[in-house]
């Protein structure tokens, strides 16, 4: 089985989960010998590359017409059939025919004729000139786009770009499965698609409802919408995001296979950590948005503050609510107690992790949320809101709803006052985190690959 797959980020170039997801399954759907060429806006050349082989889109030609625009003058003569005089100024009526839609008849005649020669007129007619844009074939030439990745300001032009890219890659290249992750790499699924006849796989690791809390962008999720309703199979990342796909984007349940995320297993060493604060550490780990309830959780920890004094609390991430973030909490007169540490790559949410006692996911809609099981890695006890499909496969960690901040509150000072909760999670939810594996999530895809490619073959 040969995949062609695309995603918007990959390891170490990531903003958040998605990239580490794409690295994960890739590197298992590699044990089952299933062969994956990986496309990405841009490669970096840090990539790892053992699992898949990796394309950049800003390295591959594109075809481009360069048609050269004309202005062609031709002339006309109309019989006069008015002549008025005011104030100084003759005017000539002469009947018309031109219309602002479409092309007219002397510019048709005009594409085939290089030169005109304008005729001595009669008296009582006028001497009409016509000026029309006239487009001329050029040659075609080859261009790259220098795509920057990432999701600035550009971003859906580099979308749309990176579509174009996908369908000549579609024809150039060899496999039997295309498999795109999230709306960005839609439009290249569907390009692809267009140009190879091959099946289609959408997988959703997050919708648009779920970052904006709402529709959202019109544009984003009217492609969601086109995108699964054109795969041949969806696939989410837990049935709280197939629940919201069904309901908010009308695709039918049986077009749909839920399949949880994993994990990569890692050893950690919480012996010898240099503390610099002094007491208990709860940190809320994401991008500070509207999505992952960042504002729950300080009102949260206003709440704890007020039994925990010396209690402090990390917000590691960057997002648009940073700076409500930094207003509510000031004027909560808890600066001191908050630490921003900004966006972290793996290392530093390791040592991050390191010095934690309590880590918190408060997210409003959270399709998965991986960052809760790196969590549980590093020893660390989580508390998790009922509003993620993490909570699906967890047990052993505390769940709230987003929007009850005491039960918030009080989850997170329970685990601080009672050591021996803390060390039972802890153990429970390391055990747990063992058979949450890209292995067994990889499997499944293996499954529905072979479905879309032989749909004699049932998906479970």
């Amino acid at each position: 089985m040969k995949v062609l797959m695309f995603g918007w980020e990959f390891p170490p170039h990531i903003s958040g989960g998605l990239g580490t997801a794409c690295y994960g399954l890739t590197t298992s759907l590699k044990k089952e010998k299933t062969d994956i060429l990986f496309v990405v806006p841009k490669t970096f050349g840090d990539e790892p590359d053992k699992a898949v082989e990796l394309v950049s889109a800003s390295e591959v030609d594109v075809p481009l017409r360069r048609d050269q625009k004309l202005i062609v003058q031709s002339s006309r003569i109309r019989e006069i059939i008015n002549v008025r005089h005011e104030e100084g100024i003759t005017t000539f009526e002469v009947p018309s025919t031109l219309s602002p839609y479409g092309m007219t008849q002397a510019a048709e005649q005009a594409r085939g004729i290089e030169h005109w020669s304008y005729p001595v007129y009669e008296p009582g007619t006028t001497l009409e000139i016509e000026q029309t844009e006239v487009t001329v074939p050029g040659a075609e030439e080859r261009t790259r786009y220098a795509f920057k990745g990432g999701y600035g300001d550009q971003l859906l032009l580099e979308v749309s770009r990176y579509g174009e890219v996908a369908g000549i890659i579609g024809q150039r290249q060899d496999f039997d499965v295309i498999h795109v992750h999230d709306w960005m790499t839609i439009p290249a699924g569907l390009a692809a698609q267009a140009a190879s006849h091959k099946p289609l796989v959408v997988h959703i690791h997050a919708t648009e409802f779920d970052r904006a809390g709402g529709t959202g962008h019109p544009g984003v999720h009217a492609l969601e919408k086109e995108g699964m309703e054109k795969a041949d199979h969806v696939v989410a990342v837990s049935q709280w995001t197939k629940d919201i796909i069904i309901a908010k984007y009308g695709i039918p349940a049986g077009k749909i296979s839920v399949v949880h995320n994993g994990i990569i297993a890692e050893t950690h060493d919480r012996n010898g950590v240099w503390h610099p604060m002094q007491g208990q550490v709860i940190t809320f780990l994401g991008r500070i948005t509207h999505q992952k309830g960042p504002l729950y959780f300080v009102e949260a920890a206003r709440k704890v503050h007020q039994h925990f004094p010396d209690a402090h609390f990390v917000m590691a991430g960057s997002g648009d609510m940073l700076p409500a973030v930094i207003e509510r909490v000031a004027s909560l007169r808890m600066s001191s107690h908050f630490h921003y540490t900004g966006f972290l790559k793996k290392q530093e949410i390791n040592k991050v992790l390191a010095l934690t006692d309590i880590y918190v996911m408060p997210s409003v809609s959270e399709p998965f949320g991986i960052t809760p099981l790196e969590a549980i890695q590093a020893g660390v006890p989580v508390i998790i809101s009922k509003q993620s499909g993490v909570a699906e496969v967890l047990d052993s960690a505390i769940k709230v709803d987003f929007w009850d901040v005491d039960a918030l509150a009080n989850a997170m000072a329970t685990i601080l006052k009672y050591k021996s909760l803390s060390s039972t999670l802890k153990k429970n939810s390391q055990a747990e985190v063992q058979t949450i594996t890209w292995d067994k999530t990889a499997h499944r895809v293996n499954e529905i690959y072979a479905q879309v490619c032989h749909p004699s073959i049932a998906v479970v």
